[in-house]
């Protein structure tokens, strides 16, 4: 039984065994199932193309995500519903989003069209992250011929109706859930283990250490189908409750290492409001859909857009190995590139962000290319405290500055105690140059990097005596 794919499809049951637990959801549908609708644009979660409708237990109800299938392991649908654009048609007749795409000359050489659809579906029956303005929503869609104006009108065209009802119960009893086994690919080996708990997943992780956790597999998703990296064991958390828990109390918030973007930007919104617009520009609503806290986190990046505003916010980590827990700083958790401080068969559990005091300013620049969905050229978190007109403590911390995301002790010892005026921030800004020597590279240029983390303190002082003072790009979808 363990040894079972189980997944529902237009309700219908769906049993697949002998899997490659690496083989993915899109080569899946476009290979033995045949549902070729949707299609393969860049198999990196970039373009949309690959869009479905998963549908999962939360509570007594099941919740409905954009995700992108080309970057989805097939055991991660086990237990949960999927929809794909050929789901949409009923009785031979085109669903109205797909009626409005033809009538508004929504599509035009149709290979993005599949997952267009489906994103706006999703949009129509209220799935997860898809209450935000049209441009959000279908910022994880890229369309190289329309130039989206007719698919924006498709949008407002499109009515709200009731999310499909399925009932999970057909594969997600206790027998089912159960999801462990090998398989042979090549000559190798290849090991999926799902625990359900917490103590399950620190032993299996001891008992595995070399073994890939999978989250929302955004990123390493890509090791499979960019870099053809062979992953002999992986380790999915998604069944494990207690990493998806926000738990909130009067000083702080704790997030589960496996709550998703989607869930957590509302609150951190509130408690941050700067960090909750920040997130929205945090990959796209499929990527949000699937990628988690702790992921960011615990793959270490230092372009990684969440651990700066962390860190800045005096995040602390929790990490447990065996029955044992430790708490550290956030900060202190990226020793250099590509290494953090995590012993063999240690894992990312949670979280802590304490809530930001009434006064202290807070604030949050994500810069890249593109506004939408792409990786950051700097991204900068700063939260400092202001009496008397004396700044009295600075936590600043920048991604895309050095080998891992890393305060600024030298400009934050620039400013504390001194008077938070334009000469303190100047020699604040010329303090940076001791904190950092970023890198050249596609993104940005080191000198346009530290030019640009210059003039994000300068920028955090401008708004802070001129809250109304526009220095921010509004993208268009914030308009509609």
């Amino acid at each position: 039984m363990g040894e079972v794919i189980r997944f529902l499809l237009d309700g219908q049951v769906q049993e697949v065994r002998g899997a490659n637990p690496t083989t993915t959801l899109l080569e899946h549908l476009r290979g033995p199932m045949r549902r070729t609708g949707t299609k393969e644009g860049c198999a990196e979660g970039d373009c949309g193309s690959c869009t479905v409708l998963v549908g999962e237990a939360e509570g007594d109800t099941v919740a409905w995500r954009a995700v992108n299938a080309c970057i989805q392991f097939l055991p991660m649908l086990h237990g949960k519903a999927l929809m794909t654009v050929e789901s949409l048609v009923k009785d031979d007749a085109l669903h109205p989003v797909q009626e409005a795409m033809v009538e508004k000359h929504g599509s035009q050489c149709g290979f993005c069209t599949p997952g267009i659809v489906m994103s706006l579906y999703g949009r129509a029956v209220g799935a997860k992250g898809a209450d935000a303005p049209v441009g959000e929503v279908l910022a994880g869609n890229l369309c190289r011929c329309t130039g989206y104006g007719p698919i924006i009108e498709v949008a407002k065209a499109v009515t709200a109706e009731a999310a499909p009802a399925v009932d999970l119960a057909a594969v997600r009893d206790e027998t089912m859930l159960a999801l462990s086994f090998e398989d042979e690919v090549h000559g190798v080996t290849r090991t999926w283990l799902s625990p359900r708990t917490l103590d399950e997943l620190a032993q299996a992780y001891l008992q595995h250490p070399d073994a890939t956790i999978v989250a929302g597999a955004t990123d390493v998703g890509l090791w499979v189908t960019k870099q053809r990296r062979p992953l002999p064991t992986l380790i999915s958390v998604s069944e494990v409750a207690e990493l998806k828990a926000i738990e909130e109390t009067p000083d702080e918030l704790r997030i589960g290492a496996g709550v998703r973007y989607v869930d957590a930007i509302d609150v951190l919104a509130r408690l941050y409001p700067d960090l909750g617009v920040m997130m929205r520009r945090l990959g796209s609503t499929q990527v949000r859909n699937s990628g988690t806290i702790g992921g960011n986190i615990a793959n270490g990046s230092p372009i990684g857009d969440m651990p700066p505003a962390l860190i800045a916010a005096e995040a602390t980590l929790v990490l447990r190995r065996g029955n044992e827990r430790r708490e550290l700083p956030l900060e202190a958790f990226f020793l250099e590139y590509g290494k953090q401080d995590r012993r063999p068969g240690e894992f990312v559990e949670a979280v802590v962000v304490p809530k930001l005091p009434v006064g202290r300013i807070f604030k949050v620049f994500k810069l890249s290319k593109r506004f939408d969905q792409d990786i950051s050229a700097v991204c900068g978190a700063f939260s400092i405290a202001v009496e008397d007109g004396v700044v009295t403590d600075a936590r600043i911390a920048f991604g895309g500055m050095a080998g891992t995301p890393k305060r600024a002790k030298a400009c934050e010892a620039a400013l504390v105690g001194q008077s938070w005026s334009e000469a303190t921030v100047e020699a604040a800004m010329a303090a940076l140059e001791t904190d950092y020597a970023p890198m050249s590279d596609m993104r940005a240029s080191a000198t346009y990097r530290a030019l640009a983390a210059r003039n994000m303190l300068r920028k955090v002082f401008l708004e802070s005596l001129s809250p109304d003072l526009e220095t921010r790009v509004i993208p268009e979808s914030a308009h509609g």
